[in-house]
């Protein structure tokens, strides 16, 4: 048979042209970002705006725009404006309006950046309402994600306090050899030299010029001396000022980027084979529940046991405050197990079931049986001693301080065995020459203790089911398949801002699925239709009513 083909005509005009409401699917995502935002209070947003002039955007338009690109994996402000233009979804949202790519990357820059974090609170509160999430749990990790800045441009601490200490040095010699020349009457014997910094070698080199021992120096003594006085202006005196600007833009730092002064160099494993890069970056906290995305913070220091404590203060500055919800139990691994850590969540009543670093080594029965380990000793608490396995006594010979990078002081005591001198089973308890040593912290060790029987109990094993589920498959769905690996924009505000919109994209995008029709939901509940369905969803969980058409509200009563 010859094969029929419907006709088409792209120049045809249409006397009733097609309404774009119709083109959009009743349970499209699209739909569900409009009213989430529809609901949200962005007075904030709109007090950025200053007015007069020309009329602006809507600022709802504008943020339902972004958060449905970001949605949609779209995160380039040239992109977005082409989605509008070529997408039904997008126009449907924009409404008839065309913002182009820099009007919505000044949105984002301008009026998001000091926003946007509390909206996606709100988002998160509304979670919370509809019971997805408790906010009593925080399942916490970190990753790295790499910053738009030059991988080439960087500044070391090492290096600058290395020439630093070799500039001061020249700039003493220079300071020296003046002295002698026109000032060695006014620098008394033994007098320490004074600290070289950028502001007092100002005022050396103005004291210097201001002096009139100059002018009764000999002609070629006085060139030598403005020589000198010259290098230590257009030279010395900037550089000087130049590795101060560094120390003081490191902090705490060993590193960071000269194109973007708040991303520091960290190992990422984005090697085809695996292997650590040297990149900048940011060390991305967030704590999830029910897989939903409840805080996040960003800090330049890599090491994840120091970010845990500003991180919970973080999480608890966000609700506790102005909603009352209150942090229970934080979860975490090794990573964050330490004595500041569990000392911060005691004394804030939060339970840790966060792992130390053995736990899982001292699972094992070869680690139990290991007489010979010092966690495995008898101790005497009352009379302060173990006892080693032959029998002997070790007595407490001192203590000791230790501090940690961020201050925290613990206490160690040492132990010290008698006379290991002819001990059968020296050879097996340890290989000193002198007696056996051991150094305990005993306030780790009832922290640890706490902990181990957290993890092994009933809701411990569920936790630590959880745990790998929860903050990991954010963090692959994010970089995998939303591809979001590297940030767009340079700065700590700017990145917290898009990471925001991308977080609160991702929790929508999450309710999106977990309201969505599947065959499963489809086998249990066959009566309603998936339209029906997709309207009881947002009237009992979003507390949003649909009355755009008859047709949902008779449905709902019927539903209901």
């Amino acid at each position: 048979m010859k094969p029929v083909f419907k006709e088409y005509n792209q120049g045809q005009t249409m006397l009733f042209p097609v309404s774009l409401d119709s083109k959009i699917a009743q349970d499209s995502p699209v739909r569900l970002v409009n009213q989430v935002v529809d609901n949200l209070d962005i007075s904030k947003v709109i007090d950025t705006y200053k007015g007069g002039g020309t009329s602006a955007y809507p600022p709802r338009v504008m943020l339902k725009l972004v958060i449905f690109a970001y949605l949609s994996n779209i995160y380039s402000s040239r992109k977005i404006e082409a989605a509008i233009i070529d997408r039904f979804s997008f126009a449907w949202l924009a409404g008839g309006l065309e913002p182009d790519h820099n009007t919505v990357n000044r949105f984002r820059s301008n009026h998001l950046k000091n926003t946007v974090n509390e909206i996606f609170t709100q988002v998160v509160v509304m979670l919370v309402e509809m019971g997805y999430l408790s906010l009593d749990v925080a399942y916490i990790d970190g990753t790295k994600i790499e910053s738009r800045a030059n991988r080439y441009t960087f500044v070391w601490r090492k290096t600058v306090e290395k020439n630093k200490a070799k500039l001061e040095a020249k700039i003493r010699k220079v300071l020296e050899y003046i002295d002698e020349g026109i000032m060695q009457d006014n620098q008394p014997d033994g007098e320490p030299p004074t600290p070289i910094n950028s502001e007092e070698l100002k005022k050396r080199i103005a004291e210097i010029n201001a002096s009139n021992k100059i002018a009764d120096r000999p002609k070629e003594a006085q060139k030598e001396i403005v020589k000198a006085i010259k290098i230590l202006e257009e030279k010395q005196l900037p550089k000087l000022a130049e590795y101060e600007n560094h120390l003081e833009t490191l902090g705490n730092r060993n590193s960071y980027s000269k194109t973007d002064t708040s991303a520091t160099f960290m190992h990422l494993k984005d090697d085809h084979m695996q292997n650590g890069q040297l990149k900048p970056a940011y060390n991305l906290q967030i704590g999830t529940e029910n897989q939903f995305i409840s805080h996040f913070d960003f800090f330049s220091n890599p090491a994840d046991f120091l970010t845990f404590k500003p991180f919970v203060n973080g999480f608890r500055e966000r609700f506790e405050g102005n909603f009352g919800k209150v942090l229970k139990k934080a979860i975490a691994d090794s990573g964050y197990g330490s004595e500041e850590n569990y000392e911060f969540m005691e004394a804030n009543e939060i339970e840790p079931f966060v792992k130390f670093p053995m736990f899982h080594k001292e699972q094992k029965r070869a680690f139990k049986n290991n007489a010979f380990l010092a966690q495995n000793l008898f101790y005497n608490k009352e009379k302060d001693f173990f006892v080693c396995p032959i029998g002997q006594r070790m007595e407490k010979v001192g203590e000791a301080k230790r501090k940690t990078d961020s201050g925290f002081i613990s206490f160690v005591s040492h132990y010290e065995a008698r006379n290991c001198e002819g001990c059968p089973l020296k050879c097996l308890c340890h290989k000193a020459k002198g007696n056996r040593r051991i150094e305990v912290n005993h306030n780790l060790n009832r922290h640890k203790e706490k902990v181990r029987q957290l993890l092994t109990s009933k809701e411990g094993l569920y936790h630590r089911r959880r745990r790998p589920i929860e903050p990991e498959s954010v963090f692959g769905q994010g970089k995998s398949n939303k591809n979001y690996f590297r940030f767009r924009h340079f700065g700590k505000e700017l990145i917290t801002m898009d990471f925001a919109v991308f977080a609160i994209a991702f929790n929508i995008g999450k309710l999106y699925n977990k309201g969505k029709i599947t065959p499963k939901n489809r086998q249990k509940l066959p009566v309603l239709s998936e339209i029906v369905v997709f309207a009881v969803v947002f009237y009992e969980k979003y507390k949003i009513l649909l009355q755009k058409e008859n047709y949902y509200t008779q449905n709902l009563k019927l539903a209901a």
